[in-house]
Formats: C-alpha cells, structure tokens, sequence
C-alpha cells in the first residue's frame, strides 16, 4: 500500500471500543441467558476510560440496550447506539482493523475492510457482518482499505513498531486463503498493517473453533515484550502446543532484530460444558485506556494471570471479569473488542 499507515499496538490511546451487541441465541446454545449483561458490565468499565461505540440490529434492539445500560448506572453520555446490523458479536473478526498515519502534521485514520468468511465458513450466514467495516468506515468518514484476503482481527497482533504475531495454524489454513503462499501473506500485511516482520506461532488451544487466533495464545504488551499462556501439565493437551509457541517465541526477534522479552501466564484448569473443553485462555485480554479487561474463570490461576498483567501495565487498572458463561460462544473479550486508535 505505502502510503505510510500503520496499525497503532493496542495499549496506544484510544478514541473508542467498539462492540457488537451479542444477539444470536445460538452462539452460546442453551446458556444465552446471562450474555447481554457481561456485554453491560463491559461498557461498565470501558465508558470512564473512552467512548463506547455499540452495534445494535434496529431501534428494538437499541431500547433494550438502553435500558439495561441505564439500570445498571453506566456513564451513558459516553455510550452511543449504531443501527448496523450484525449476524454476531464477534466484533474483533468482522469489525474494521483501523490504521493510522501522519501526514503534513496531522494523524490521519483509516479502516482496512478484510473479507470476513466465518472462519473458514464455519457459522452462516455471514453477510451482514462482512460489510460491517464499511459502514463503520462511512460513519466516521474514513477511508477504506480493501486487501482482497479472508482475515479476521483475532489472529494478528502488533507492537506498534513493525512486527506482527500470527500463527500458521490460522493463516495457513486452506478454509482461508487456499491460493496464497505464507509470503503472499506477509506481504499483505506488511503492506496494510504497516509492518516490516510477521512473527509466526504454531497451532492453537483446544476447543478454538478459528483454526488458532494468537489472542489466546500470545500478546505484545509493549514494543518488545510478549506475554504468551504455558500449560504446566504434561499429561494436558495444551501442553505440547504451548511449550512449541514459547520456544519458537524465546528465538524470536523483533523487527530492529532485538530478542523479545517473552512473559508467561498460567491456563485456567480445563473449562468444561456439556462434556465440551472450551478455549478458556487469559491471553484474551482487552488493553483499553486506563484498563485492561482480563477473562477470569474462579479458578486458582485468576490470581497469578491478574497479578502478572498488573506488572505489565503499572498505570492501568486490570480488571477481571468472569468469563466462565461467555466462553462457551468460544471467545472471550479480545474477541468482542475492537479499537479505534486516538487522532
């Protein structure tokens, strides 16, 4: 693309989050219940730090929301409602990914519109959410980037500087892009995401429905420093795939040639419904302005994970929310957030 756009690391300040309003009974089958309110206490805590953009299907919708944000006292001036429909919640898949710029002194802003496919075309239909770039895009007044490849927003993650972290188990998968190679690939995203080195882990957690997204795997958490999930158990089967991704990541450089710092968090014991093992996974955290959301599972590791991203981010607040119920849609909050770089 070289018109100098880069994707800003997600710890760089926020103008917003935007977030998808989780409708589909049957992404969480038989236990949707308690969804919407995890989707409260989300804007809860974002809405003191930056604004909350939110997609609703229609006005019924929107009412519903409004209510059950203003009983549960959340700053609603800092809240606003967008009739964009939606076929699902996972907004860091089929949201835009936006870039920045600075040109002649002034911070530029633009949306690069991926094309969306579910997931290797794993959950129809998908055509609402496909589009949703674009109308964000229209609604702040943006330019649109169309690279032409299935991407979802999940399996990359920046520094800001000019690395990406992928995993070959997403990217590589043929339900994605079957005719590109891996340095067609790094092409694209050196030419869109504005970064000169693509970082590639290996395979996924257990019950990760999107082929192995890196936000459960592993995070920049500043310019050089990486914290990726470790199982401890030999006899878990996490702990072959996490072990590969922590060596490959301990010979890893940065894109100056700078090993990364590489920090561990603990997995959360197995997470289990309906016989099902879940993608429970603390990696998919949410660095938002002041704060940082932390999936929590009451389970002993919460304490060591939250203790660990303190650490890392001294200056904000971390904030664990219990994840347990919003884990069997097979994601966590990465994967239902989405921001939008500051100007």
């Amino acid at each position: 693309m070289s018109l100098g756009f880069r994707m800003p690391a997600e710890w760089e300040a926020h103008a917003a989050t935007w977030l998808s309003w989780p409708h589909k009974e049957a992404s969480w089958p038989g236990n949707f219940g308690p969804i919407p309110a995890i989707w409260v206490e989300m804007t809860k805590v974002l809405a003191p730090h930056e604004h909350v953009d939110i997609l609703v299907n229609d006005e019924a919708a929107a009412d519903v929301v409004t209510g059950l944000l203003r009983a549960a006292k959340v700053n609603l001036p800092n809240v606003s409602l967008h009739r964009i429909a939606t076929d699902d919640a996972w907004i860091r898949d089929h949201g835009p990914t936006f870039v920045t710029r600075e040109l002649r002194g002034k911070r530029e802003l633009a949306a690069i519109d991926w094309i969306y496919n579910a997931w290797g075309g794993k959950y129809p239909p998908w055509n609402n959410d496909d589009v949703v770039p674009n109308h964000i895009a229209a609604h702040l007044g943006v330019p649109v980037f169309e690279p032409g490849i299935v991407l979802e927003g999940g399996s990359i993650d920046v520094n800001g500087f000019g690395t990406v972290l992928t995993t070959e188990a997403c990217l590589l998968n043929p339900n994605r892009n079957p005719n590109l190679s891996k340095a067609q690939i790094e092409r694209c995203l050196s030419d869109y995401l504005g970064v000169r080195k693509t970082l590639w882990l290996g395979d996924g957690i257990v019950g990760d429905d999107t082929d192995g997204h890196i936000d459960d795997l592993a995070r920049f958490v500043g310019p050089n420093t990486v914290v990726t999930v470790i199982e401890e158990d030999p006899s878990d089967e996490n702990h072959r795939v996490l072990r590969d991704n922590y060596e490959r990541l301990s010979q890893m450089t940065d894109q100056d040639g700078q090993a990364l710092r590489v920090v561990t968090l603990p997995m959360p014991a197995p997470v289990l419904y309906e016989g099902q093992r879940l993608p429970a996974s603390y990696a998919n955290f949410y660095i938002a302005n002041g704060v940082v959301l932390v999936p929590v599972f009451n389970d002993p590791n919460d304490a060591s994970a939250l203790s660990t991203l303190q650490q890392l981010f001294p200056t904000r607040k971390i904030v664990g929310i219990n994840a347990r119920e919003m884990v069997w849609g097979l994601g966590s909050f990465h994967c239902v957030t989405q921001q939008q770089p500051a100007l």
